[in-house]
This record gives C-alpha cells, sequence and structure tokens, in this order.
C-alpha cells in the first residue's frame, strides 16, 4: 500500500479536524490538507514524474515540508529528505546520487544547491499549489521505495537507505503498539529535524488524525516550545537528549511546569542517568526512549514511560539505562557479527531483522552484504541483553560521534581537513560533553615547516561541510598513534583526552 493513503482516510474521516499550524495559528483541516498534497502532486505529475522517481526535499521546518512529503507520495514518487543543516555541496551529492528530478525546497536553501541535473522549486514561492489535483492516489506496492534516507558511512561518503512503504507501515503501527497512543485530541510539535526521525512520526500522527504544530522559529527553542504545549495541549514531540536536557533547564529556571506536553521520545544519542532522571522528577510521566537507525527506523526497541519514571522495581536504574526491549515489528539479538546468537548478558553486536529492517542501500551491494549476517542487520552497536529482554547499549564498534542528536562520521571531517594544503595528517574523534553527549576534536599533524591557525581550519570546514560536523577542538601533534599495519589508534587519541 502506499503510506500516502493514510492522509485520504484521515481526510474522509475527519476532514473538518484541525491539521497544520503555524505556532498558534491554523493553516489547515485535514480537508485542505489533502487537497494542497493533491495539488502537488498535480504538479509533479505535469513535470513528467513517475512512480518510482525520486524527488528531493530540501527544507527547514515548516507546513510545506507536510504537503511535500504527501504530494510525493500521492504522485507514488520517492522521498529523498536532505537535512536543512548539510552544506550545499554535501545536499548536491545526496540529489545526483539518488538521480532526483526535482527538489522541493525553501527560501535561500532554493538557491544554494548550484547545478545538480535536477529542478528546484522554491515551495513557498512557487506556483505548484495552483495546479489541478491529482485524481486517484498513485498505487504503490508495500516493497516499493517510500523514502531514501541517506545517513553517512565509513567511507566518508552517504549511503542511501531504502525504505520501504512497508517498514513505515511496520515503524507506525509500532509506535502505536509499543510507544504511544495518538487521537485526534492530540498534536505532534516539529522541533527536531523533520528529514530525520521528527518527519518519521508525522504519519501515524496522519494515521490518527492529530494535529500538527510547526514552530514559528523553525527549530528548538525552549521558551516557545513550552509556550505552544501550554496553548495547544495534549502536545507529543521527538527529542534528542540534548534536546530534553536543554529543556528541563529551562523549565526549571523559568519555573514552567511543562503544562500541555504529553509525550517526549527521546533518541539519537546517549542519554545520561542523571540527565532523564532530572526530567522525569521536574516533568513527570511523559518521557518515552527508542533505539533505532536509518537501516531501521525508529523501531529496535522502546523503553516505555511506565519504565522511564519506575522507581519502585528493584533494578530500575539498569532499566532506566537501557534502550529497552525489542518493538512488535523486529526480532532483535545480540550476536557475534555472524548472525549466531549469544547468551544473556554477555557483550555482543545488536542485530535485527523484520519488517522494519531496510532491504538494502541504494545502488550499492557491497555496502549491503557487508550489512547483513543469516538475514540480520548488523546495527554496528555493541550492546548486551538480560533475560527480561532489556537491551543496554555499550559502544559503537562504528566511530560515529553523535553530538546534540546529528550524526557525524569522522571520514568526513578527515576529508575535508586533509584537502587543506598545511594539514598532512588528521585524525577526528568524538569527546563526551555534559550538554552535546559528544564534540569533534580533531588531531591534526601539518606539513613540516608549515604553521596551521585553527581559525583557518574551521574556515576551511566551513566552506566544505556542514556547521555542525566542524570539531569544536583542534589538537596539534607530530604524529598520530599507529599500529604495525598503519592504522590509526582511536582508541589512544581518545584516552589522551581523556587525560
Amino acid at each position: 500500500m502506499n503510506i500516502g493513503v493514510w492522509l485520504d482516510r484521515a481526510a474522509r474521516k475527519g476532514p473538518e479536524w484541525p491539521a497544520i499550524y503555524l505556532g498558534q495559528e491554523c493553516l489547515a483541516d485535514y480537508a485542505g490538507f489533502d487537497a494542497d498534497a493533491r495539488r502537488l502532486a498535480g504538479w509533479l505529475v505535469g513535470q513528467g514524474i513517475a512512480p518510482g522517481d525520486r524527488v528531493a526535499i530540501f527544507m527547514a521546518n515548516s507546513p510545506a515540508y507536510l504537503i511535500a512529503l504527501y504530494g510525493v507520495w500521492y504522485a507514488g514518487a520517492v522521498v529523498v529528505p536532505i537535512n536543512a543543516k548539510l552544506h550545499a555541496a554535501e545536499a548536491a551529492w545526496i540529489v545526483k546520487d539518488a538521480g532526483a528530478r526535482i527538489v522541493l525546497a525553501s527560501g535561500a536553501l532554493a538557491q544554494d544547491l548550484g547545478d545538480t541535473g535536477a529542478r528546484v522549486m522554491d515551495m513557498h514561492e512557487g506556483d505548484a499549489l495552483e495546479t489541478a489535483p491529482i485524481g486517484d492516489i498513485t498505487t504503490r506496492a508495500p516493497d516499493d521505495l517510500a523514502w531514501l534516507f541517506y545517513t553517512s558511512g565509513t567511507t566518508g561518503r552517504p549511503k542511501g537507505v531504502m525504505i520501504t512503504h512497508r517498514m513505515l507501515v511496520a515503524m507506525s503501527l509500532s509506535y502505536l503498539a509499543d510507544v504511544d497512543a495518538v487521537s485526534p485530541q492530540d498534536a505532534t510539535l516539529y522541533a527536531a529535524p523533520m528529514s530525520h526521525g521528527a518527519g518519521l512520526y508525522a504519519m501515524v500522527h496522519v494515521l490518527r488524525g492529530a494535529r500538527h504544530i510547526c514552530p514559528v522559529s523553525g527549530g528548538f527553542d525552549e521558551a516557545e516550545i513550552l509556550d505552544l504545549a501550554r496553548h495547544h495541549g495534549r502536545v507529543h514531540m521527538f527529542a534528542a537528549p540534548t534536546m530534553v536536557k536543554r529543556l528541563t533547564a529551562h523549565a526549571r529556571d523559568f519555573g514552567a511546569s511543562g503544562e500541555g506536553l504529553r509525550s517526549i521520545v527521546y533518541a539519537g544519542g546517549p542519554m545520561y542517568l542523571a540527565d532523564i532522571i532530572e526530567a522525569v522528577d521536574h516533568f513527570g510521566d511523559i518521557f518515552i526512549q527508542i533505539y533505532g537507525q536509518g537501516e531501521c527506523p525508529m523501531a529496535i526497541t522502546a523503553l516505555p514511560r511506565t519504565d522511564v519514571s519506575d522507581r519502585s522495581h528493584a533494578r530500575w536504574r539498569e532499566r532506566l539505562a537501557s534502550v529497552g526491549r525489542a518493538q512488535s515489528a523486529v526480532d532483535v539479538r545480540i550476536g557475534d557479527g555472524e548472525g549466531r546468537a549469544l547468551a544473556f548478558g554477555q557483550a555482543g553486536e545488536i542485530m535485527v531483522r523484520g519488517d522494519a529492517v531496510m532491504p538494502g542501500y541504494w545502488q550499492n551491494p557491497d555496502a549491503t552484504g557487508k550489512a547483513f549476517a543469516r538475514g540480520w542487520l548488523l546495527t554496528g552497536d555493541v550492546g548486551v541483553m538480560d533475560k527480561d529482554g532489556y537491551v543496554t547499549l555499550q559502544d559503537r564498534s562504528k566511530d560515529m560521534i553523535i553530538s546534540g542528536g546529528s550524526n557525524i562520521y569522522p571520514r568526513e571531517v578527515e576529508e575535508a581537513l586533509l584537502t587543506h594544503p598545511s594539514v598532512s595528517e588528521v585524525s577526528v574523534v568524538g569527546r563526551a560533553d555534559p550538554e552535546w553527549g559528544e564534540v569533534v576534536v580533531a588531531f591534526v599533524v601539518p606539513e613540516v615547516g608549515a604553521r596551521v591557525e585553527e581559525g583557518a581550519l574551521d574556515a576551511h570546514c566551513l566552506e566544505r561541510i556542514a556547521r555542525f560536523k566542524r570539531p569544536k577542538r583542534y589538537v596539534m601533534v607530530d604524529e598520530l598513534p599507529k599500529n604495525n599495519y598503519g592504522k590509526v589508534l582511536k582508541t589512544e587519541l581518545r584516552a589522551r583526552l581523556d587525560a
């Protein structure tokens, strides 16, 4: 089935239900939401978009983002969401690799892409919503591609995770089974990027006919979020752990109770035990944790609000430090990397299989082959599972850095720095940070006789990669520690930072 039909059904069931808000202002009911999506789909078809074609969305959070999602699906095309924080060159590479024929963009982002071979349409200025609406929604099979999500890899180039309609359905129904209930009286607030987890949760809220709120700021502002929650009531929000920490600190400092916040689902990085305990103490029983990754979006495990808030169980601290138990649509096990199960309590690779797991990477059979063992997706994360099924993450076998909920892969930063003429060698690692979870640190070996200024390296990075990926600290060294095979010993670099 086409995941887009959920909007059509909601519009038929409750055409007058309020659907899309910008701040406190209602811009559309479900009938209007559906009509705008149909008009955009009509425009896309008129531009020659056929079922299976890729359409990129390069926009910051806004009501237009929701219309773009469903317009693309109504036309039978594939959404390619691009993080609005990416550098234009990074976004252009994704557009080209995906073979996107059209980019739906907004404002300055529409101007910055350059020549990608795709037509760029500014959703805030174009005439797409003046087009005659599409008739029937394009039929799609469950295993047809719906969402092409680019996640970086250790090779330094992003990989396109193929997410099917079946995966999105499984993820959404698992939300209702394992995470939270949703009704037309509820609202979801988009404070985190809609190109990632926040946008993925739009579907289940459309299914249930809930309200969709885009902050006027377009992002995460603590005071604005608390004000919108108080105004709208019954608000759901997806947040990175650093956002939870900031929201708690702001509410505590300004005496805000969090009135109107119904549920905050957190994921995307390490949540420190002290931080979630403080958040629950202040806001109450509203927090839920999930664990997923692009290859199995939002759907590996869940720690329900009862577990997050429980303080009576003998092992409540251990459970709160976990990421919960397997969600309904998947099997989860701890294995040896070859697909063989390990005993309870034994550390190994977290593996997952089921209807929420990707079929593979876009046009990358080698990476796809390495990602699976005996039918199990290898997450690259190390953890343990207790006899009750609770999974606790211990480490990441990959070197990914998670800062403020955003994934940063060291190789991307290293490659950018290595193009500087005064840099001979570089190695990038993450350092624990109480606010951001982790921050990027670059160990730099200058060319012989060269003097490297941190400001120059920072400017160099900003010309090539997104601002949030650049190092927060540069450490100049004479040489990098290496093993006998010439591989940089990043564990030693991290130990230096700890020391």
